[in-house]
């Protein structure tokens, strides 16, 4: 069973070991491979979002944070990252983050969310997004510099919550 909760600093070493292998392939995360601990772990966990962690069977295997999109009078709007651990995959980890994420937006008080980039060959993300209500609303070109396909299109998606 997947459970989801605030993580804690008790949680970094092992949210650091997902990000440092989800952003190694280069190929989903803007983040260079190379990117240090301390960068990650910062960028994370920064006071301005709300972090979390999913659980299986006590074994951290995902996190998510949500925040604003923008500042001020576009804070109205969530915005969000999400990471699965690699070994993980395919066991509705990121589907349970993104439904439970949705949920805690509207908590929280927005009325939205956005992801400003959605790497278009990143189809397990689209297909996840799309399937809880995202819509697909602009394209960027060569926006993300694949390191197996070069420069690749982005997305943004939307939905309202």
């Amino acid at each position: 069973m997947i459970t989801i909760r605030k993580s804690t600093p008790e949680d970094h070493e092992a949210v650091w070991t997902i990000i440092r292998e989800v952003i190694a392939g280069g190929d989903t995360y803007v983040f260079s491979p190379d990117s240090p601990r301390e960068k990650m772990l910062a960028f994370w966990f920064a006071p301005d979002k709300h972090t979390y962690v999913a659980l299986e069977d006590s074994k951290i295997v995902g996190t998510f944070f949500i925040k604003d999109n923008q500042v001020d009078l576009g804070s109205h709007v969530a915005n969000a990252g999400y990471m699965t651990a690699p070994w993980a995959r395919g066991m509705g980890i990121g589907k349970k983050m993104g439904e439970f994420s949705l949920e805690e937006a509207r908590r929280l008080g927005y009325k939205a969310m956005q992801f400003n980039i959605v790497i278009s060959s990143n189809h397990a993300a689209v297909r996840l997004w799309t399937s809880l209500g995202f819509k697909i609303i602009g394209e960027i070109p060569e926006a993300f510099d694949h390191r197996q396909l070069g420069l690749t299109s982005a997305y943004i998606m939307y939905r309202k919550l």
